[in-house]
């Protein structure tokens, strides 16, 4: 499939929520967690502090028409939980793969949110992937937990620039034949 004929981002049901296409309404939420270091220090691209704007310009990018990478909101709202309970992406690569990246907000860390917003973005394939890829930082056991849950291989360690740490950080990475 040629990356002119993936069609538009589409939301993604799970059981307990629904993966959505970001929207303006989400800059609070998102701002409010991902100035949180303990997510911010997570991640590779989020900075800590959180400088003014970089919201807005996330989810600006993230609703553009023509990406290469597509982000949802992890929307618990029709079961009764929150609106933004956290972020998960899937970016192209080249030769039919992508890579996943997601983080949780830390009121619903160890509730099982990551593993079922992972499975079902696993389930719903929107890229038609032959293979996700991931990494999950050395000192985040459960972001690697959550990866081999959903089936992830281990494939070796690696390092990758944390904005929030400024510095190069331990990486697992992972894939999943799909």
């Amino acid at each position: 499939m040629s990356l002119d004929q993936i069609a538009a981002q589409h939301p993604i049901e799970s059981e307990r929520f629904d993966l959505r296409p970001l929207r303006k309404s989400d800059e609070g939420l998102i701002s409010h967690y991902a100035s949180d270091k303990r997510v911010a220090g997570m991640t590779s691209s989020i900075p800590h502090p959180l400088p003014p704007g970089a919201t807005e310009a996330f989810v600006t990018r993230a609703m553009q028409a023509e990406q290469n990478e597509y982000v949802w909101a992890i929307d618990g709202l029709r079961d009764g939980s929150a609106e933004l309970m956290g972020i998960i992406s899937l970016k192209r690569m080249d030769r039919n793969q992508s890579e996943v990246g997601f983080w949780i907000a830390p009121t619903f860390w160890n509730t099982g949110v990551a593993s079922e917003a992972l499975q079902a973005l696993i389930d719903a394939n929107p890229f038609e992937d032959a293979a996700m890829f991931a990494t999950a930082f050395q000192d985040n056991p459960a972001s690697a937990r959550v990866l081999t849950h959903c089936g992830f291989e281990y494939l070796g360690d690696a390092e990758t620039f944390s904005v929030a740490r400024d510095a190069n950080v331990p990486t697992w990475t992972y894939s999943r034949k799909l």
